[in-house]
């Protein structure tokens, strides 16, 4: 059976799900690591091929990159701002095997007959350097690492037989084995981002125990064990990324929601996660948030879809560093934008993504995802498919069409892509790009009549978007919808600056550009100037009218919070819908002093461009244009009048 987003019956009939206990044994000690250097080391991302390799592919990027990555608008960049475009493959087993019924140490129960013992697949059968060898045949420069909580905390060593391909790996358990696959993998130059798949160590993605992030253990033990891995792999200079939980679906129950602030808010638990990686094991890394996989039942009638990253355009993240953020979505033929890719019970008669046409299939694609890579929007972010894939022995013509329209797509959008999966054994797993049987030879889109081979090197050798990547103003949101929202480090070390309100700064190198009236919003850029603040430690909090100069009446008959000469809106916070406080920060030179106010309070306000975008849906806003600063914010008490901001100062840059 194909890799279901959601097993539809569980859905509809009650189950018993057995899950794994954890091992109570707290993680190991990582071994040692390669050291990071400075300035970056210098890493080829591709190694000689073989003329069959050659014939089969074409050629291959020849170059070279520097860790760690960012991002510069929809793209991710190197250490020296050149674009890295993440061509990927998945290589998976460390996340699990086990489909949930019979023993699991009958290979008939594990997927695809195929039992990875909990580590990544292939290590039972061929050298790893082999594997490696035959991952840069391909021409993938990055490898998606799937991993489960549960081998974490695993303190069983594997059997022989696992690893009898490397007897080097005898007698390690399956975290050390991840240890040691993620170091080749740094030392052969292909980029490693780690993948949370599974809670237990269990087949996805149905209704399983790994539903959610949560799915049986807390949200603080997953961003507990998000920041172990973190740091264990912190001096790896090649781990990129961490891609937070794969597909998060509805379980028997409920939904997983985006922002409503309960126990299964995927938005706020990935701000969770994202915040204590970059805070507290490796501010180096990508934060890859996929979008929400599954929602509803899927029963014709009842409401179910896929809201994939469409909740992003009215609540996107903000880290503490704004060039981290990448987002993730799936796309499989067999699935739809309102279709499980359930088959029999729980199947629907919405039409599924091969049943689309190409335009349809393009337009589902932007909606549900590269809507994120418009340029100057609160929301720009890289987003990589993270997941996307077919068997070489399809034989249905829409599924074989559909592969070729997605990676036309994926092609002609220069976009960022990782295919699912990348090894599997001989007679098991057709959908793997490299297949190895017991003896350890090798088959599949490198060897020839496999008719996924064209669509792959067109995808692989299409021209995309290289060398530098010029600068771009960012844009980020703030939300005070359920508690702080301080993503300044800076502000964050000087203390609690109102203590019992709702507070929102941003991020450090960004400045306040715009206010909502209600709901708690806010809008940060570096647009026109860069980083405006000086290298001053203070900042103000500014709670009276103190600051206003005589004659300098900017919002007659309202209270005014406005920053001293010289320094600008970094911050502000609310008490319920009432303006507590403004955050002001000095300037690195000279700020003019003449302004315009920017009233909000009875419709928008916001330059013709609408830079940014919407970053307070459903609510009044205003905004300074992008060569001002915000200096001030007025806001009244009059009895029958909203409390919440309701102008700003803006000030020529």
């Amino acid at each position: 059976m194909p890799r279901l987003a959601v097993a539809a019956a569980g859905l509809l009939l009650t189950a018993t799900t057995t899950t794994t206990a954890f091992a109570t044994a707290p993680p190991q000690p990582a071994p040692a690591r390669i050291a990071t250097t400075a300035p970056p080391a210098r890493i080829a991302t591709t190694a000689p091929r073989s003329a069959p390799a050659r014939a089969a592919l074409g050629p291959t990027d020849a170059a070279t990159w520097y860790a760690p990555l960012s991002t510069r608008g929809r793209y991710v960049v190197d250490a020296h701002g050149d674009r890295f475009r993440l061509k990927g493959a998945n290589w998976d087993g460390a996340q699990g095997s086990w489909t949930g019924s019979g023993s699991a140490a009958d290979p008939a129960n594990h997927h695809a007959g195929q039992d990875s013992h909990g580590i990544p697949l292939g290590l039972d059968r061929t050298p790893l350097p082999r594997l490696l060898a035959d991952f840069h045949a391909l021409g993938v420069n990055t490898i998606r690492l799937p991993f489960s909580n549960e081998m974490i905390h695993s303190t069983a060593p594997v059997p022989d037989n696992a690893v009898s391909a490397n007897p080097q790996l005898r007698g390690r358990t399956p975290l050390e084995i991840y240890d040691a696959v993620v170091e080749a993998l740094s030392q052969d130059g292909f980029a490693v981002i780690l993948n949370n798949h599974t809670n237990t160590s269990r087949w996805c993605c149905g209704v399983d125990g790994n539903e959610r992030w949560n799915s049986g253990q807390t949200t603080g033990r997953w961003a507990d064990d998000w920041v172990f891995m973190a740091r264990r792999y912190a001096s790896v200079p090649r781990v990129v990324g961490a891609d937070l939980y794969n597909e998060v679906r509805r379980d028997v129950l409920d939904d997983p929601n985006w922002g409503l602030g309960d126990d299964h808010d995927w938005y706020g638990a990935a701000q969770v996660a994202a915040d204590r990686i970059l805070t507290e094991a490796n501010p180096r890394l990508l934060v890859v948030i996929e979008g929400i996989n599954w929602t509803g039942v899927p029963v014709d009638g009842l409401p179910h879809g896929r809201p994939v990253l469409t909740p992003a355009r009215t609540l996107s993240h903000t880290l503490v560093d704004s060039r981290k953020l990448v987002y993730s979505a799936h796309f499989y033929g067999y699935t739809g934008p309102r279709h499980s890719g359930a088959t029999g019970i729980g199947e629907t008669h919405d039409a599924r993504y091969q049943d689309l046409s190409r335009t349809e299939l393009a337009a589902a694609l932007d909606d549900e995802a590269f809507f994120a890579e418009e340029t100057g929007r609160h929301y720009t972010a890289p987003v990589w498919v993270s997941e996307f894939g077919i068997g070489s022995s399809e034989t249905n013509a829409a599924a074989r069409t559909w592969f070729g329209n997605v990676t036309d797509y994926f092609a002609d959008h220069d976009a960022d892509f990782a295919f699912w999966p990348l090894v599997g054994f001989e007679g098991h797993d057709d959908w793997a790009l490299l297949r190895y049987d017991s003896a350890g030879h090798r088959s599949g889109i490198l060897d020839g009549g496999d008719w996924r081979a064209a669509a792959w090197q067109h995808l692989m050798t299409a021209p995309g978007k290289t060398g530098a990547v010029a600068a771009v103003p960012v844009w980020r949101m703030l939300s005070t919808d359920h508690g702080d929202a301080v993503a300044s480090l800076r502000v964050r070390a000087t203390g609690d600056w109102d203590p019992g309100a709702h507070k929102a700064a941003c991020p450090d190198g960004s400045r306040l550009a715009g206010l909502s009236h209600t709901g708690g919003r806010g809008l940060c850029t570096d647009a026109g100037t860069g980083d405006l603040r000086g290298a001053e430690a203070r900042q103000t909090v500014v709670t009276d009218e103190r600051n206003v100069p005589a004659g300098g009446d900017w919002a007659s008959g309202y209270t005014k919070y406005q920053c001293p000469a010289g320094e600008f809106l970094i911050g502000y916070s609310l008490r319920g819908e009432r303006l507590s406080a403004a955050l002001c920060a000095p300037a690195r030179a000279a700020l003019p002093g003449a302004g315009r106010t920017v009233w909000f309070d009875r419709s928008d306000n916001r330059p013709a461009d609408a830079a940014g975008g919407d970053f307070a849906s459903g609510h009044y806003k205003g905004q300074c244009a992008a060569d001002e600063y915000a200096a001030g914010i007025a806001f009244t008490t009059r009895v029958g009048s909203r409390p919440g901001p309701a102008a700003l100062l803006c000030r020529a840059l």
